[in-house]
């Protein structure tokens, strides 16, 4: 006979509370953990302090009362895909069998820039998604993601992160997805919809402050006020719950205000369930609950951080079980801690277990390893060039000298980015993620670097290659020799940048923060010898973060930005710089002109720009938000707003036209921007409102329209309300957030009102 939790033609939550009632505190509680099983084969670090933190507890002992989640059986080390499809299924059979309730375990991966295991797709990185302004084709990238982890028995992907970049030299900014919260939360949102359609629960990270950190370090504290957080960071969190149906939130490591996320019930339990009215579940970022008491000092042993994370809102402790195992269950049996907050969280985890169909009494963990299990197929690799393809942002083409085209005669291809494919790769890839601990292996899957895809895409021109200088390590001694090549040739590209890894081993990545801006190693040496000789410079930057480029404006013939562009980079920068591909990736990130000004985002008050007069310093960036050239032209004309005012709960529409001008195909991202002139609080002197990708033939013209709601000017009052406010909003439309071609305005009119979780989130567009 059934029991009536295993049977699925009973009800979701009356399933879960037969479950919770034939359950003891150590069952429950055990729910709320995980395991590692393989860890200890791992020989660096893939996850903070993981040699400090990780347990080596047999799977039969860390699972004896059963387990929340399985930690990463495919992303830990090198597995070819059908034996990692066993391995899981072994673990989960052993749970079913050995356990008294047989419950299976939620299984979680990686998938920032595709599955993180081995052979599968590398796609670009998060900053290059947003290049594109291209949420669908993102969300197609996302489901294709999702198919292949849910083919093997995968429930759970920790991605998105929608922490939004607060200062270029966090490391971390490569998996960002830029400085604009709208651009975060519709592409953000764009992957969530993508990973839940393919069956798997998205994880949004990091909840909430976390890219926003002082000196831009890694976890250090973040000291931002509660205006800006709300206005900020916390938006394309909210979208991503409400507009992409994300299933489970990560807490962030870092505290705000000195108030650490996984110990903070006003931001896990206030603002993201009672408020926002989010119903699924909440897990600590690795280790981060063990860190309350290690780094942030606020709990004295493991099981009062695990009291304080639980009351917070923290359901299942990541990766291994350190504080919601027997430290807490002897809190909950003297009475501490109170089983209600235990039976809380087991609901919420029994719940998803339930969507997933893993009480169900027929569940089998096995999954079909004689068909092939490929997890790089053609299909994955065309999303992963088009992405790569969109993402390229042509930042300046001073000389015309793009296009180079079949005529160019010889290339003096130069610079440590140039013949690495594994430049392509952001941190969390498997290749830069782990297989740096298993030398041997090769990358799993075919990448070709620049220099291979170059001489594929120009076949009779000659390519001349030096690496000039490494990437970090300070060795000036190939700068000579890459000097003489340059002069020989009839153009250089020179291509620097960074290569992406963990804790300090790379130059980008997580625990990879940056002192300046300036180009890591002597790359800025190197790119000064080359502009020295004479022969015209095409600036390529393959990075995680943008750099100070300021000093090459004027003196580079053009300048080429890719944000970590996947597997498929090499042929889509080839095809870029030979005008096989037509460039139409703006920036999600300004390009800083100094390298020792602090960092400032578009996103600023008046005073946080260029206040001649106030201060000397001038923070105004090489390139700013939103920039991107193409090989044609566009003009914009005839804008027309709906009305003169609405009323603060209303609706304007805002159109313009959009033609090719120039002689060849190309993309267009139309950009929608409203500043508000005059209100309580100084405001963002420009904000991104609405965007739109427009494709345009030679000569052709499109409409565009946007619907702009008035709670998309909503924002923190005087009194912390978020509120609309009366008067004028100025209207901007253009190609970038200075290169502004169309302006108008119109009224707010009415009383201020306040807006609350169910305002207007969106900015609809649509192109005739």
């Amino acid at each position: 006979m059934t029991t009536p939790w295993a049977d699925p033609a009973l009800s979701r939550d009356d399933r879960v509370e037969a479950l919770l009632a034939e359950m003891t505190v150590e069952e429950k509680l055990a729910q709320l953990g995980s395991a590692w099983p393989g860890v200890e084969r791992v020989s660096g670090n893939v996850a903070p302090m993981q040699d400090v933190f990780a347990k080596h507890t047999e799977f039969a002992v860390a699972s004896k009362d059963g387990l929340g989640h399985l930690t990463r059986a495919f992303g830990t080390r090198p597995v070819e895909p059908a034996e990692g499809a066993r391995q899981l299924a072994r673990l989960q059979r052993e749970l079913m069998d050995n356990t008294r309730l047989g419950i299976p375990a939620i299984a979680h991966e990686e998938c920032l820039t595709g599955f993180t295991t081995y052979r599968a797709t590398v796609f670009p990185t998060a900053l290059a998604w947003a290049a594109t302004f291209s949420p669908a084709l993102v969300e197609r990238m996302a489901h294709a993601i999702g198919s292949g982890m849910r083919r093997v028995g995968v429930h759970q992907g920790l991605s998105p992160v929608l922490d939004v970049v607060r200062d270029y030299r966090w490391g971390r900014v490569e998996e960002t997805l830029g400085e604009d919260p709208y651009l975060v939360g519709t592409t953000g949102s764009a992957y969530v919809r993508g990973l839940e359609s393919a069956g798997i629960i998205a994880t949004l990270k990091h909840f909430a402050g976390y890219s926003a950190s002082k000196g831009a370090r890694n976890h250090a504290p973040v000291s931002m006020g509660r205006r800006e957080f709300t206005d900020v960071i916390l938006p394309p969190f909210e979208m991503a719950l409400r507009e992409g149906g994300a299933r489970s939130v990560m807490n962030s490591y870092s505290d705000v205000d000195g108030m650490p996320a996984g110990a903070d019930p006003t931001l896990l339990t206030g603002t993201l369930r009672e408020e926002w009215g989010f119903d699924g579940t909440v897990v600590s970022d690795y280790w981060a609950i063990a860190f309350l008491r290690t780094m942030h000092r606020i709990a004295a042993t493991d099981g009062e951080a695990g009291a304080r994370a639980l009351e917070a809102g923290i359901d299942v402790e990541l990766p291994d079980t350190l504080c919601y195992g027997e430290p807490l269950a002897e809190l909950v049996r003297s009475g501490t801690v109170s089983e209600e907050l235990v039976d809380r969280a087991v609901r919420r985890v029994l719940r998803q277990k339930a969507e997933l169909g893993l009480l169900d009494a027929d569940f089998a963990p096995e999954v079909d390893t004689e068909a092939p299990i490929d997890f790089d197929p053609p299909a994955n690799r065309a999303i992963a060039r088009e992405l790569a393809e969109q993402s390229i942002v042509l930042l300046d083409n001073r000389d015309g000298l793009l296009p180079l085209g079949q005529d160019t005669a010889s290339i003096a291809l130069v610079g440590p980015c140039a013949d690495d494919p594994n430049s392509f790769f952001g941190c969390y890839s498997f290749p830069n993620h782990v297989l740096p601990h298993h030398p041997g292996y090769d990358n799993g899957i075919e990448v070709h670097s620049l220099l291979d895809a170059l001489a594929a895409e120009l076949p009779g021109t000659r390519i001349f290659y030096e690496r000039g200088v490494p990437v970090k390590d300070i060795d000036r001694s190939g700068i000579e020799a890459a000097v003489e090549q340059a002069r020989q040739a009839d153009v250089c590209v020179a291509v620097v940048g960074d290569r992406a890894a963990l804790f300090g081993l790379g130059t980008s990545g997580e625990g990879c923060d940056a002192e300046d801006l300036s180009l890591p190693g002597v790359q800025d040496e190197l790119v000064e010898a080359l502009l020295a000789t004479g022969t015209p410079v095409v600036l390529l930057i393959v990075s995680g973060r943008p750099y100070a480029l300021g000093a090459y404006t004027d003196r580079a013939a053009a300048i080429v930005q890719a944000f970590f562009p996947g597997e498929e980079g090499g042929g889509a920068l080839a095809g870029v710089l030979s005008g096989r591909i037509t460039p139409s990736g703006k920036l999600p990130v300004q390009v800083p002109r100094t390298k020792g000004g602090q960092p400032s985002t578009y996103l600023h008050a008046p005073l946080g720009g260029n206040s001649q007069g106030v201060s000397n310093l001038d923070p105004t960036p090489a390139f700013p938000f939103g920039h991107g050239l193409s090989y044609t032209t566009f003009a914009y004309e005839r804008l027309e707003l709906g009305a003169e005012t609405i009323p603060t709960d209303g609706e304007i529409e805002i159109s313009c036209l959009v033609r090719n001008t120039g002689d060849r195909a190309g993309t267009e991202v139309v950009q929608l921007y409203t500043v508000d002139p005059v209100a309580q609080l100084p405001r963002p002197v420009t904000q991104l409102t609405g965007f739109i990708r427009v494709g345009l033939t030679p000569g052709e013209q499109r409409r565009v329209a946007f619907r702009l709601h008035a709670d998309r000017l909503a924002y923190t009052g005087a009194d912390l309300r978020r509120i609309v406010e009366p008067g004028e909003i100025t209207v901007m439309v253009g190609s970038s957030s200075e290169d502004i071609r169309l302006r108008g305005a119109f009224h707010l009119a009415g009383a201020i009102r306040a807006v609350g979780a169910e305002r207007v989130l969106l900015t609809p567009v649509e192109v005739s």
